[in-house]
């Protein structure tokens, strides 16, 4: 019985040490409890919402006077149309109102050239090619269509829009909610441009588009400061050139 009280004191003057015996949680987990607390917890939130929203709004000021619509876009000699996923082979919606685009500024003459740039990572998935022929249905011809196979994303496309295809200026086509990163890093690129919003339903994804490009906007800034070497950059190509020297 002794034995036993010895234990239970030690017990009792182990708890007392620990407080109740549960781990402690880190001061930073814990609730701020005085107001001097909760005042600097709140302009650290603030500090951070700040932060996080400062790559869109370099996006929205730096392009803010070069986005309009197909009818507001300058005479360029290339469009380059950024890939947007395919359903069972076919470009989605979203690519579609892009493609539609380009061909309609194929068809007034504000372009002579469009660069389709997409995922082809997978032999079963191949934008690039979806939208060549998409774009051959809507009356652009085949010699004045070139593909680009290893736009990955926006900055790939449009440093390989540059380094690989010698694109300096045109005209680039996509929804309204990535466009602004796509001229954005098309000038980091050294490609000057302007950019065609395409009007889209404000369904489930264009909000999932929106919401997304909030994050996307903080890796654009990166991008456009450090520049790094796409994903696969490969040797230069000539079909920009050659299309353009094709007989309309």
């Amino acid at each position: 019985m002794k034995r036993r009280g010895d234990l239970t004191a030690r017990w009792t003057a182990w708890r007392a040490a620990r407080g109740t015996g549960r781990p402690r949680r880190p001061a930073w987990l814990r609730l701020p409890r005085t107001r001097a607390e909760q005042r600097r917890t709140i302009q650290a939130v603030m500090a951070l919402c700040v932060l996080a929203l400062l790559p869109a709004t370099w996006l929205f000021v730096s392009t803010e006077d070069r986005i309009g619509s197909v009818a507001d876009a300058p005479r360029a000699r290339v469009a380059v149309v950024f890939g947007a996923g395919l359903w069972q082979g076919e470009p989605s919606p979203y690519l579609a109102h892009r493609l539609d685009a380009a061909a309609e500024l194929y068809r007034t003459g504000r372009i002579e050239v469009v660069l389709v740039t997409g995922d082809n990572s997978r032999e079963e998935y191949d934008e690039p090619d979806a939208m060549r022929t998409y774009l051959k249905k809507h009356g652009v011809p085949d010699r004045r269509i070139v593909s680009d196979y290893a736009g990955f994303d926006t900055w790939d496309s449009c440093v390989r829009a540059k380094k690989i295809f010698g694109v300096d200026r045109a005209v680039l086509v996509s929804q309204g909610f990535h466009i602004r990163r796509a001229v954005a890093l098309c000038d980091a690129a050294g490609v000057s441009s302007y950019g065609v919003a395409v009007d889209a339903k404000h369904d489930e994804t264009w909000y999932y588009g929106g919401a997304r490009e909030v994050l996307a906007a903080g890796k654009a800034a990166v991008d456009a400061a450090l520049k790094p070497d796409p994903h696969f950059l490969g040797p230069r190509e000539p079909g920009v050139s050659r299309a353009l020297a094709a007989p309309r």
